[in-house]
């Protein structure tokens, strides 16, 4: 009778968990899409610790030596944010990648693995010119290549005018603006730059997801040093400003 009364209390006792950290994404796994073989492709994955413990990652592995990260080394506390960053190396790799990241912790769920993919474009090899060639050739030169635009709205049209200057010896001419996003676009490209001369163009941009990061812009010239120059558009994208008021712009 006294055993069957203690095992009564036992199983009336609560259960308690242990308490550890718990990490919770906004995403698991990040599509690159199509890359230009060379160019950087970077992600940083977010996360929050819901657990009620500190999240401690004590290693991140990539799948392969070409994908490096890079991880929040300090304690993560319950409630805070930590950061994975994921670096694909794709110069000498054209075709589809798809690489994981593993993580160890003392949270929950001990090892977690976060995906990056996408697809790596091969860069035609660059054509030889002689040297009377490149000291001919126009030279396309920007002030300003990159431009922080705040908080903006998904599908606001931003303009930002980019001021260019023609450094070379003939006349300069951009034939296409192109962006991952296929969000970019001219509202008023020169027709040419004289050498020596500057000129001032348009363009806008409308986004079309939800996001906080940048978009890299290509201009297209007959700049035969560089014939593809990179613009780089950062913002914090969101759904809706709600009624707060906003001018558009940024630096």
């Amino acid at each position: 009778m006294k055993k069957l009364s203690i095992l009564l209390l036992i199983s009336l006792l609560p259960v308690f968990s242990i308490a550890q950290g718990q990490f919770n994404f906004e995403k698991e796994t990040h599509d690159f899409g199509t890359i230009q073989e060379g160019d950087p492709a970077v992600h940083e994955f977010s996360f929050t610790n819901t657990g009620d413990q500190p999240i401690v990652i004590s290693r991140v592995k990539a799948s392969c030596g070409c994908t490096t990260p890079f991880w929040t080394r300090e304690p993560v506390l319950p409630g805070e944010k930590g950061t994975i960053k994921a670096s694909y190396n794709s110069k000498g790799r054209p075709g589809n990648f798809h690489k994981s990241i593993t993580i160890t912790s003392n949270a929950t769920t001990p090892t977690k693995v976060l995906q990056i993919k996408g697809l790596v474009e091969r860069t035609p090899p660059a054509p030889k010119y002689s040297p009377e060639e490149l000291a001919a050739s126009p030279v396309l030169s920007v002030t300003k290549s990159e431009f922080n635009l705040g908080t903006i709205e998904k599908g606001q049209n931003i303009v930002k005018k980019i001021n260019i200057e023609n450094t070379g010896k003939s006349e300069l001419l951009i034939s296409s603006v192109r962006s991952k996003c296929n969000c970019v676009s001219f509202l008023s490209p020169p027709k040419s730059v004289a050498p020596g001369k500057a000129a001032t163009f348009e363009l806008s941009y409308i986004p079309q997801t939800v996001a906080n990061g940048q978009e890299v812009i290509s201009i297209y010239s007959n700049d035969i040093t560089k014939p593809k120059q990179k613009l780089v558009f950062k913002a914090n994208v969101v759904e809706s400003m709600g009624g707060a008021s906003f001018m558009g712009g940024g630096n």
